[in-house]
């Protein structure tokens, strides 16, 4: 299975200015695709910015999905041959709003996922819980999963898109200043314990009193890092991923001696406490 070539997007976004941050967007993505980028992907919120003030506020930048916006970058996709994940508020028929991720492709709209993990944070605070199960998507040799955000604090999330098959997991990203320790470790440590790529891609500038710090980061299987983006400054990386290599996940030093599996040895027989919920969560101020 031949490697892919897969680069992370950190850039700036306009606070609802959903056409400008769409013209952005697929500007960015005709140049990581010139770079031979076959997966490009985008921050958290890219198209609508994330340090809305209500519900409301939020609301008024949201779009469904699929979308007028992955309509146009469906569309760039299929002239450039490549998939990209970005980042937006998506309006649901039911009147619910989700902090999401959009993957598309040269065929069109593929799949969204709806943000799990909501910290009392900027757009957060007004979106609904996500409510659709953890999900894997091959692109055609690729297996990728999706997370965003205060998701990578959990490490269940990345665990689960790892037995599901994925590959690389991404991370679209919205880390302002406070964030920083998680910028400088989320990407290799869910790497390392799950034997997988791992790609976390945040946004710079300043909005609604947050600065954000850029740090975007990509590790490999064995939890080396492959790069670390630039503090505060847009900028285009890439990275290879091999798929061969992330599915094998014993590793062997010595035969018979060392060996090492962090992913088939587990004892889920031993894990009850991890799916015992001390109480439903049902959001911040989002009522």
């Amino acid at each position: 299975m031949s490697n892919w070539t897969v680069a992370g997007v950190q850039m700036d976004c306009a606070l609802g200015a959903l056409a400008a941050n769409r013209s952005a967007v697929v500007a960015n993505l005709r140049r990581a695709a010139a770079r031979g980028a076959k997966l490009v992907v985008f921050p958290e919120c890219v198209l609508s910015g994330y340090g809305f003030t209500s519900r409301a506020h939020a609301l008024a930048a949201a779009e469904p999905l699929p979308g007028p916006s992955t309509d146009v970058v469906a569309k760039a996709c299929a002239e450039l041959g490549v998939w990209a994940v970005f980042g937006l508020l998506e309006s649901a028929p039911d009147g619910k709003l989700y902090n999401s991720s959009a993957l598309v492709g040269p065929q069109g709209f593929v799949a969204g996922y709806r943000k799990l993990h909501l910290p009392c944070l900027g757009a957060d605070r007004f979106t609904d819980p996500g409510d659709r199960p953890l999900a894997v998507h091959d692109l055609g040799g690729l297996k990728i999963g999706m997370n965003i955000c205060f998701d990578g604090s959990f490490p269940e999330s990345a665990r689960v898109l790892t037995l599901l098959g994925a590959d690389l997991v991404v991370l679209p990203t919205n880390w302002a200043t406070n964030a920083r320790k998680m910028a400088e470790l989320v990407s290799a440590a869910r790497a390392w314990e799950n034997h997988i790529y791992y790609l976390a891609v945040n946004r710079v500038g300043d909005e609604s009193g947050f600065h954000y710090i850029g740090l975007s980061s990509a590790a490999d299987y064995l939890g080396n890092v492959l790069h670390f983006a630039p503090e505060g400054e847009e900028a285009i990386f890439t990275i290879e991923v091999n798929p061969t290599a992330a599915a094998q996940k014993r590793v062997v030093t010595c035969v018979g001696e060392y060996e090492i599996d962090r992913v088939n040895w587990r004892r889920p027989e031993m894990y009850g406490p991890l799916v015992a919920n001390p109480g439903a969560f049902t959001g911040h101020f989002n009522k």
